[in-house]
């Protein structure tokens, strides 16, 4: 893919994204994160992934998109993350969208994906501190806190953390650290690094723990998915 842009919302939970297709094919990764999808005259919830998934397209073909942050999801959309996990689902099927939408998607994408964010925003009125919460286990999770630790410092049980993190993220926080980590690795790679420094910057015993992980999550090696 090519052309990737990003901008922050007109509010703090919220990236714009634009991507042009150079490929009929490509793989989106796992990164952690949830993204409402304009393509292909579709307007999709993408969920939380726990392994790749293959975009078909046209090359030159253009998609629009907002990357949710932390929790951000859950609070908009009112339902679990985990409900959502490898799946990909009508914005339409969720809640309910004025008549005119498609009609402004198609004249001015970014436009009319920042008014459907504020609407969706303005109508669940996030609390604030679940929000911080999420960002928190977020972060936790990126550092590679063990579970444990996590437990705490917010002071709750096991079981409360792994329901909170399914509603926030889509998976437990120790799949979270997993799929940060790999993202980390990859981005390195992508941009340069060679495999070892980059698995071992990420926080992988060695080159082999990256690969075995990627395999998991892709199907792919690092190497293949940093010349595709």
């Amino acid at each position: 893919m090519t052309g990737y842009l990003a901008a922050r919302g007109p509010r703090t939970g919220v990236t714009l994204w634009r991507v042009q297709a150079a490929a009929t094919a490509f793989p989106v990764v796992p990164d952690g994160v949830m993204d409402l999808v304009w393509s292909q005259d579709r307007l999709i919830v993408a969920g939380p992934d726990t392994r790749s998934v293959t975009v078909m397209s046209q090359p030159g073909e253009v998609s629009w998109g907002l990357q949710f942050a932390p929790g951000v999801a859950h609070a908009l959309l009112g339902l679990p993350a985990d409900e959502l996990t490898d799946r990909r689902v009508e914005l339409a099927d969720l809640v309910t969208l004025p008549d005119d939408t498609f009609r402004a998607l198609e004249n001015d994408p970014w436009a009319a994906l920042e008014q459907i964010f504020v609407a969706l925003w303005d109508r669940a009125d996030p609390d604030p501190q679940l929000l911080r919460r999420a960002a928190a286990l977020d972060h936790a999770a990126r550092d590679g806190v063990p579970v444990r630790e996590v437990v705490r410092q917010h002071d709750v049980s096991e079981r409360s953390l792994r329901r909170m993190s399914n509603a926030f993220f889509g998976y437990g926080l120790k799949t979270l650290a997993q799929v940060h980590r790999f993202h980390h690795a990859l981005r390195l790679v992508r941009s340069g690094t060679p495999l070892g420094e980059a698995a071992a910057t990420a926080g992988y015993v060695d080159q082999a723990h990256f690969t075995r992980e990627s395999r998991k999550l892709t199907g792919q090696t690092p190497a293949a998915l940093r010349n595709g």
